[in-house]
């Protein structure tokens, strides 16, 4: 992997800075509380110096200055002690708040991607950006600024006093800073990858937990426990791998800092003790040069293990922005509207369709036209593109070639969420979201009253079974849905859409994966949802689809063949040979 650049890190900068503006007022009252906080470490060098000084030159030193002195400092300290605390709170707050604004903006990021987005990204890796990597942002948005404003005051005031008591002496101290900058920065940038591929690996960790626990009752009843503890111990040995030679890294970066840290300090001790010897410098200034020397490398020793942090948040923004740079492939046109009552004709004209640029084509050349109200149904032998093409119509995916028309119109001069609210889908894999039962359904039409719900439930066929759970429609029905049995999941999410009351329908094998008597009362439920919509049925047992108005016979041909149950019999072709083999 290539290192990263300074024209690079730079413009992360631009990605994270926009997040600083609302909270401009915040951060410039916490640079000041730094400047208070600076400005006791500043005055403590003079104050000792002064009483010094004035010890050796034989000038009276009263109790009263002392005192004086003494109770400057402490009013100081106190301004320090209330600095701090807004610096510590309510600067932390600022970062946690930048933070949580980010976090907003990814999650309605990812919310935009299409379904090509997600078929090659593990969710794990997506989990990982979107909690770990911006948790590290709060202490990089609070401190960098802070920090940086604190070392560049200290530095550049320390760099004018020592001046002013020795300017060799100080010239030969920053001339090391150069030394130091440079071997610091070589580590600097193996932490920062090292950082980078600890957060990948992490991601690949959940990603292989996440799928451990989510199949855990296929694990179990394959009694495979063992395989997905020999595959997690693989991937929690590599992570291992790379936080050791991350950790070597970062022992490198605090090594050379420490070491040049001593030869600094004790350059000015010898250097100094010459210096005066010849008489070139007093005692009570030297005292002071070294609080300052100790104040100046405390501050460049606090900014260099600050880059540590900085290179955690850094990657952080890193990741933050290969997501947000992701282009959102599927979007409104710009002259969009929001579709209106709409029939239900829909028309595909001479459409193409790959997944990949310049893949293998899952769609070629197809041509349909589907009358209001009328009930088509798809089948033929897997990876003939039977869910591909339904995919189509709500723009999951966009045509290579040709177009996809409702009433009319191609369906991308409509806004998506306009489109989307138009059809109404009913899956094989049902997903019911963590809650009641009574939520899940509402999810078809947010706000719905009770009472809709309930009615929804009925036409469903789902209301007898939901009343007979102990907390009825408030029963959690767990993660996934786990609690209720696979007919009852599909009935819900039947509701769901009967709520939603969709003009277009699509039934992407809806009871393939269903026993014999739930079968029966979700095609009743079926049945009832398609009345009157326009229905794409995809499925499996044939049986299910012999009253469809048309039937198409979908390969990776092309439509091979179309007409009803008794015509496609007659002619003895695929249909013929699917439906007895089905039987």
């Amino acid at each position: 992997m290539s290192k990263p650049s300074m024209r690079h890190t730079l413009s992360l900068f631009h990605v994270f800075l926009p997040y600083f503006k609302p909270r401009m007022r915040t951060m410039l009252i916490d640079l000041f509380c730094a400047s208070l906080t600076t400005i006791c470490d500043l005055v403590l060098p003079l104050i000792v110096r002064f009483i010094t000084g004035s010890a050796q030159s034989g000038t009276p030193l009263l109790v009263s200055t002392v005192l004086k002195l003494g109770g400057i400092y402490v009013v100081l300290r106190v301004i320090d002690t209330a600095a701090n605390y807004y610096m510590q709170s309510i600067g932390h707050i600022m970062g946690a708040l930048i933070e949580r604004d980010m976090r907003t903006d990814l999650f309605s990021h990812l919310q935009e991607l299409s379904h090509q987005y997600y078929d090659h990204t593990k969710l794990g890796q997506l989990m990982s950006r979107i909690t770990t990597d911006l948790n590290d942002i709060t202490e990089f948005a609070h401190h960098f600024p802070e920090e940086l404003f604190i070392a560049v005051i200290k530095i550049a005031v320390a760099f004018i006093i020592l001046c002013q008591t020795n300017v060799p002496l100080t010239l030969m101290i920053f001339a090391a800073l150069p030394l130091m900058v440079y071997f610091s920065n070589i580590f600097s940038k193996r932490m920062r990858q090292s950082f980078k591929d600890s957060r990948h690996e992490l991601g690949e960790l959940n990603a292989q937990v996440e799928d451990s626990l989510a199949g855990i009752r296929v694990v179990k009843s394959f009694a495979n426990e063992p395989i997905e503890e020999k595959k997690f111990a693989k991937n929690n040995e590599q992570f291992l791998v790379i936080k050791r030679g991350m950790y070597h890294n970062m022992a490198g970066f605090h090594s050379v800092t420490r070491l040049f840290d001593g030869i600094m300090y004790i350059l000015v001790v010898v250097l100094g003790a010459i210096y005066m010897i010849h008489g070139k410098i007093g005692a009570p200034d030297l005292v002071a040069y070294l609080l300052y020397v100790t104040t100046l490398l405390a501050s460049i020793r606090r900014l260099v293990e600050f880059m540590e942090q900085f290179q955690r948040g850094i990657t952080g923004i890193e990741r933050f922005s290969e997501v947000m740079n992701e282009p959102v492939t599927i979007q409104d046109a710009p002259n969009a509207k929001p579709m209106g009552d709409v029939r239900g004709d829909i028309e595909l004209r001479n459409v193409s369709f790959a997944y990949e640029e310049g893949g293998q084509q899952v769609l070629r050349h197809i041509d349909l036209k589907v009358k209001a109200g009328e009930n088509i149904a798809i089948v033929g032998p897997s990876g003939g593109g039977k869910t591909t093409l339904c995919s189509l119509i709500p723009r999951f995916y966009d045509v290579n070639e040709g177009s996809i028309l409702i009433d009319g119109q191609d369906i991308r001069a409509f806004t998506l969420r306009s489109l989307r609210s138009h059809i109404g889908m009913v899956q094989q894999d049902v997903y019911l979201f963590s809650g009641t039962i009574a939520e899940n359904i509402e999810y078809g039409r947010p706000g719905a009253s009770r009472e809709e719900i309930i009615e929804a439930a009925k036409r469903a066929g789902a209301h007898s079974f939901i009343c007979e759970l102990e907390q009825g429609y408030d029963t959690h029905v767990g993660e996934r849905g786990v609690r209720l049995s696979g007919g009852q999941k599909q009935r819900i999410s039947i509701a769901r859409i009967f709520l939603k009351n969709p003009p277009i329908l699509i039934l992407d094998e809806a009871t393939s994966a269903l026993d014999n008597e739930s079968e029966r009362l979700v095609q009743q439920s079926l049945e009832k949802l398609m009345k009157g919509r326009t229905t794409f049925t995809i499925a499996h047992r044939l049986t299910t689809i012999q009253n469809a108005d048309t039937i198409l016979v979908l390969t990776e041909n092309g439509i091979e063949e179309r007409g009803n149950h008794a015509s496609l019999i007659e002619q003895g072709g695929i249909y013929a040979r699917l439906l007895t083999v089905s039987r």
